[in-house]
């Protein structure tokens, strides 16, 4: 499979990369520093703008399925928005028919209406990023007749590099919570449920969410 993936520089979208390339597919990493990308058999860097449809429609033509990792580090957040109307329109165009959005955790619910980015212990310094999600998220929710099939993967809030057990648990819109009471989930197992995603589309035009 061929797989179109934006943000392939970054600390999820590195990994994702790492995982379709294991599991033998084709990787077109899109990104706006292509030096950016590790060079490896079944990997092709390319220049682009996951904000731009134009940009989308140019650089995701032979792919299967797109993944976009798009994340701004710093400044307005709004970019995600811009992102999420970029790959509705410019998909299509290039005729790629899914897309599997690397989401957040903070419009995940911890109790029925009441949202994990609400609650009086969420950290400050995340809320515009989780807004700024929750509003790429309602972008897709919008959709009535989508051009394109989307699936949003919200990770477990605590996610970070570590190891890959292969194992994780689905939900929906609820935020996951083992029997220690926590809700986190590895970098690289995340990455795993991205592509099992990928290889079986399980849940066209949803949001789902992965813990342990």
């Amino acid at each position: 499979m061929k797989i179109a993936l934006f943000g392939a520089s970054g600390m999820i979208g590195s990994r994702i990369l790492d995982e379709a390339l294991k599991r033998g597919h084709e990787v077109i990493a899109i990104v706006r520093k292509p030096q950016a990308v590790r060079t490896a058999p079944g990997v092709r860097s390319v220049e682009g703008d996951a904000t731009d449809s134009a940009s989308i429609a140019a650089t995701a033509v032979g792919a299967d399925v797109a993944v976009s990792a798009y994340s701004p580090q710093t400044g307005p957040q709004d970019g995600l928005s811009t992102n999420a109307r970029a790959l509705i329109e410019g998909l299509p165009q290039a005729d790629v028919p899914r897309v599997i959005v690397v989401g957040g955790a903070g419009s995940l619910e911890v109790a029925p209406g009441a949202l994990l980015a609400d609650t009086p212990d969420f950290p400050p310094m995340y809320k515009q990023r989780a807004d700024a999600q929750k509003a790429q998220l309602d972008i897709f929710r919008s959709l009535k007749n989508p051009p394109v099939t989307w699936t949003f993967v919200s990770p477990s809030p605590m996610i970070a590099p570590g190891a890959r057990t292969g194992s994780y648990r689905v939900g929906g819109d609820q935020l996951l919570v083992n029997a220690d009471g926590e809700s986190k989930i590895s970098a690289e197992d995340y990455a795993a449920a991205i592509l099992d995603e990928v290889e079986t589309p399980s849940h066209p035009n949803q949001r789902i969410t992965v813990g342990y």
